[in-house]
């Protein structure tokens, strides 16, 4: 991160970083409406001492994360709930010294690839203010895409890391299942399907947090991924040597995709080709009825929190989709549930062995362009569960297989529609391989550099 060069270089000092944050924040803000709360007055606390001490950060409203911070999940039915405790991650974020300032938007119950809400509304993408910002971290991604703050937190149950970053034109990395942690207050996110990590616009900077943030896991945590060999902060200068690369721009669904994201991606597999790869077109085999089966054990524990929760929210300030998720969370038997985990391991089994034959697989992040407001409407009543899991997988049909299986994927800008706006590209590496990834993506970030992108909508 450049701020840290210039912090400790003495050119400016942390406290003029931090004003020049807030400043940037509710400039851009006023028009993308991606903060819950006020900016945090004063900030959170962390380790002035920290490796990353100085840069600004968001944090997500999608769980209890902060201590003493009031979380919504996006609804207008959680009123005066405050954290307890700092979840694990919170508490590595403060000792790696980043300075929070505030909270961003989420869709209701984070299950949404739109970033809108009855309680707070749409935010708005910098790069086009009558489109969304994808999901569930939207808030996080229209600030750092806007240059407000150069990092910010973000987590991925289904896409919600990579989906908003294609959206918006940022670096989007989900890290293999394990490899942050979930806990305290949560023990196994949606069945190990959920991933904390952040939102970032460089490579170099998801490489750094990765090292602060992702070291062995607290004693009991269910999953633990294996401590890396060397710093994740190396892996962009590392040469990842000649891979096998396999690439496809066909969704499992069948589902049709954009013909500029399709463009965008096979331009990605010529590059790769180019620098010495060898690039072969070939995909998983994923059953995609499977895959929703599975998806629905991450949204049946999104339910569960809500039916087990102290002051159990009123359906009539509910969204509609997550008043059908409560009823069917209630319906769901112990049969349902064992039909889930079988689909969970029919999809884990054949990514697992695709990547015995590929080092690394390439598709497209989003099927589409970023969508208009209101494309995927999770207020409408029609939905069932699995026929909403459906919709927002039309939309994003590449991200969802990763989170069952738990591989680290990662998605770059690395292109742009006729019309201006970001197209993601998602690579994805066998478990517990962000190393590869990092190489990899840093590569396609030179010989397809996106740093001069600027959005309409930015903090300079």
């Amino acid at each position: 991160m450049g701020l840290l060069g210039l912090m400790r270089s003495g050119a400016v000092t942390a406290d003029e970083v931090e004003a020049a944050a807030r400043r940037a924040i509710e400039a851009v803000n006023a028009e993308l409406n991606a903060l819950t709360l006020p900016l945090f007055e004063p900030a959170l606390g962390h380790d002035p001492r920290g490796p990353l001490a100085g840069v600004p950060f968001l944090i997500k409203d999608s769980q209890p994360f902060a201590r003493g911070v009031p979380f919504a999940i996006g609804s207008r039915a959680i009123r005066g709930a405050v954290a307890s405790a700092d979840h694990e991650l919170m508490a590595r974020f403060r000792a790696a010294g980043l300075v929070t300032l505030g909270q961003t938007t989420t869709p209701e119950m984070a299950l949404s690839f739109a970033t809108e809400s009855v309680r707070y509304g749409f935010t708005r993408n910098p790069w086009d203010l009558e489109r969304g910002v994808g999901g569930s971290s939207g808030g996080a991604a229209a600030l750092v895409a806007a240059g407000a703050v150069p990092v910010a937190h973000a987590n991925d149950g289904a896409g919600s890391i990579r989906v908003p970053a294609a959206a918006c034109g940022l670096v989007g990395l989900k890290p293999s299942r394990g490899r942050t942690p979930c806990g305290p207050l949560i023990g196994e996110a949606a069945f190990g399907h959920s991933a904390e990590f952040a939102l970032t616009r460089t490579v170099r900077d998801a490489a750094h947090l990765l090292d602060a943030v992702g070291g062995a896991p607290p004693v009991g945590e269910k999953y633990a991924a294996p401590p890396p060999p060397r710093p994740y902060a190396d892996e962009p200068r590392a040469d990842p040597g000649r891979l096998r690369v396999a690439l496809t721009t066909a969704a499992w669904s069948g589902v049709p995709v954009d013909p500029q994201v399709a463009a965008v991606t096979v331009n990605a597999g010529q590059v790769l080709e180019w620098i010495g790869h060898t690039v072969t077109e070939a995909s998983p085999a994923v059953d995609p009825d499977l895959l929703v089966e599975a998806m629905m054990l991450g949204a049946i524990a999104a339910g569960a929190a809500l039916l087990r929760a102290r002051r159990r929210p009123d359906p009539a300030l509910l969204e509609a989709v997550t008043r059908r998720l409560i009823a069917e969370t209630q319906a769901f038997t112990a049969l349902d549930m064992m039909a889930a985990v079988d689909a969970q391991h029919q999809v884990t089994r054949p990514v697992g062995l695709f990547f015995e034959e590929y080092d690394l697989l390439v598709t497209p992040t989003l099927g589409h362009l970023p969508a208009r407001h209101g494309a995927l409407d999770y207020d409408d009543p029609d939905y069932s569960m699995r026929s909403w899991l459906r919709r927002i997988f039309e939309y994003g049909p590449f991200t969802a297989p990763f989170n069952v299986s738990g591989n680290p994927a990662i998605s770059l800008p690395l292109g742009h529609s006729r019309e201006g706006l970001p197209i993601g590209v998602q690579l994805v590496a066998a478990r517990d391989r962000e190393d590869l990834l990092l190489r990899v993506a840093a590569q396609l970030e030179q010989a397809v550099p996106w740093h001069d992108r600027k959005p309409p909508v930015h903090a300079d």
